[in-house]
């Protein structure tokens, strides 16, 4: 089973310090610039409205639509995820129209080389982007831990087990108190 980021909206406050955390978590250092706002790329949306606020991030689903219809076979599952893999991405939109949950952007960077130790701009590129659940991060993901009304958790194969048990058991209780009155 794939793992996801569940959020809670009861406990999320709307603060969007989870878009940051991502933002920050997968900024390009090599780039020698500052971060700054323009740079704020987050891989999760806080959606609000009047009365709750939610981050939305992608649920890696089992059989991903993204992935099905994905022409170049950019999204692929992966280390109990669904990846992209940016250098067969071509920007076509696709996985966004494929989303049901509206997880996937489209995002422009530009495409330099290294020629004899000066950079060469080749122009602009757009990349399918999408949470990664910060793949290669040891601490997990960065949206989860700085959250500070712990909105955010990791779930897993293990934490669905005990979900699923614990939810059968209080379906069972309701049944039995129901069945005696």
């Amino acid at each position: 089973m794939n793992r996801f980021i569940v959020a809670k909206s009861s406990r999320c406050i709307g603060c969007r310090t989870c878009e940051l955390a991502c933002s920050l978590a997968h900024q390009d250092a090599t780039d020698g610039t500052e971060f700054n706002a323009q740079k704020l790329r987050p891989s999760l949306t806080t959606v609000k409205t009047g009365t709750i606020s939610m981050p939305v991030t992608c649920h890696h689903c089992e059989d991903a639509p993204c992935a099905n219809a994905c022409p170049t076979g950019a999204i692929v599952t992966q280390a109990n995820s669904v990846q992209v893999l940016q250098d067969r991405c071509i920007g076509c939109k696709t996985c966004v129209l494929a989303c049901p949950y509206g997880a996937i952007s489209v995002s422009t960077g530009p495409v330099t080389r290294q020629v004899a130790g000066e950079t060469i701009a080749l122009g602009v590129r757009a990349r399918a982007q999408k949470c990664d659940l910060c793949s290669g991060r040891d601490a997990g993901p960065a949206c989860v831990g700085v959250c500070p009304t712990s909105a955010l958790q990791l779930v897993g194969a293990d934490e669905m087990t005990d979900l699923l048990q614990t939810r059968r058991a209080r379906a069972a209780l309701e049944m039995s108190g129901e069945a005696a009155v």
